[in-house]
């Protein structure tokens, strides 16, 4: 999601899903999955997954960061994450799965991200709109209004859209 404009009117200027996994090789999106509900046990092929991850997620990043400095400044990215658990914490092996998935993919973000010198911050979905709402001097309830509206000329306008954009609102009201 990339926004612009002043800090307390923001406008949606992109939005995009930006793969980080090559769609061409199999597991990618799910490197520490054997199979349907079943945890990826193989060290060697996790490692592998992992480092071909970390090359497509680089490059589709700095590309998307230089297309997008053409025409604006970017200020920062915000990485929205459900949870910072440390999957190791996690007794459930599918679980564990999924965990280590997702922070897999906050780190590779982030790092791709810092590579292309864009400051970066990690923010829990459940806090976004309280951290917003604090950072704009304004209610929750008013700030998730106005992020609703910003969806109003890129509809469909789903949750994971909106969160992202309050995200982006933050960074940028900064």
């Amino acid at each position: 999601m990339l926004l612009a404009g002043p800090r307390h009117a923001p406008r949606v200027i992109d939005r995009r899903v930006l793969e980080l996994s090559d769609p061409d090789v199999p597991h990618s999106r799910q490197p520490y999955h054997a199979g349907f509900g079943t945890a990826q046990l193989d060290t060697i092929a996790i490692d592998r997954l992992i480092r071909g991850i970390e090359r497509f997620a680089r490059k589709r990043v700095a590309a998307l960061v230089e297309m997008t400095r053409q025409e604006h400044r970017i200020k920062g990215a915000g990485i929205v994450v459900p949870s910072l658990t440390d999957p190791a914490t996690i007794s459930s092996p599918h679980m564990r799965a999924h965990a280590s998935e997702g922070r897999l993919f906050r780190i590779v973000s982030a790092e791709s991200l810092e590579r292309s010198r864009v400051k970066t911050e990690v923010i829990l979905e459940r806090d976004v709109y309280d951290h917003l709402a604090k950072q704009l001097h304004s209610s929750v309830v008013r700030v998730k209004q106005r992020v609703e509206t910003l969806g109003e000329a890129v509809r469909p306008w789903r949750a994971e859209q909106k969160v992202a954009a309050a995200a982006a609102w933050l960074i940028l009201a900064r």
